[in-house]
């Protein structure tokens, strides 16, 4: 077997490598992780958690998940929106989520932004930038997984130019695997055959 290949698992089935250093990864992993994802909110979820990911493990994020979405209102776009001040020095005191001024101010000012957009705009925006599955080669080891796409940097720039923050290419990649936008299981990987469904599509 060669670096980078689906490991068998506690019940083994084969899974990608990076899903097994944790139970919180398995569950993940099988369950999230390249499922897709649909509708304004859980979008705004995912892409926030994305940029509070950058320069961190994601294993941070996904067990600070739900200390996240209570600080956060759940995500509801409108509700971050109206977040004041207060709210703001509130979250710089949460020990339950990360504490970088930085992400904290741009996930409330993505709010503001998206608070102005149609219903519906956030969705379309992102799945327009889905590339064709045909032409995508199935991943055979984590090294012919991407970090970046001619698509992700399309869709970073879309998602700039509306005034988001924090969605680098990096990012936004990161966000397509995670929201089902492409399939980046391995060939031999147990999920593979089924990212599209199974899980619920608005949300976690």
């Amino acid at each position: 077997m060669s670096a980078g290949e689906a490991v068998a698992g506690p019940d083994g089935a084969p899974r990608c490598p990076w899903a097994l250093s944790t139970a919180d990864y398995v569950t993940y992993h099988d369950e999230e992780w390249g499922r897709a994802v649909h509708g304004d909110d859980a979008l705004y979820e995912r892409l926030s958690l994305e940029a509070f990911q950058s320069g961190l493990s994601w294993i941070t994020i996904l067990r600070r998940r739900p200390g996240f979405r209570t600080a956060f209102a759940g995500f509801e776009i409108a509700k971050v929106a109206d977040f004041t001040d207060e709210d703001r020095e509130r979250l710089l005191a949460d020990t339950g989520i990360i504490r970088n001024r930085a992400k904290i101010d741009a996930t409330i000012a993505n709010a503001r932004a998206l608070a102005e957009w149609a219903p519906g705009d956030l969705d379309e925006l992102i799945w327009s930038h889905a590339p064709d599955p045909a032409g995508r080669p199935v991943p055979g080891n984590l090294a012919d997984v991407p970090a970046v796409t001619p698509e992700s940097t399309a869709l970073s720039k879309a998602l700039k130019k509306r005034g988001l923050r924090f969605v680098g290419p990096t990012t936004a990649y990161a966000l397509m695997q995670a929201c089902g936008l492409v399939n980046d299981h391995l060939a031999a990987c147990v999920a593979r055959d089924s990212p599209s469904g199974g899980a619920p599509s608005g949300g976690a």
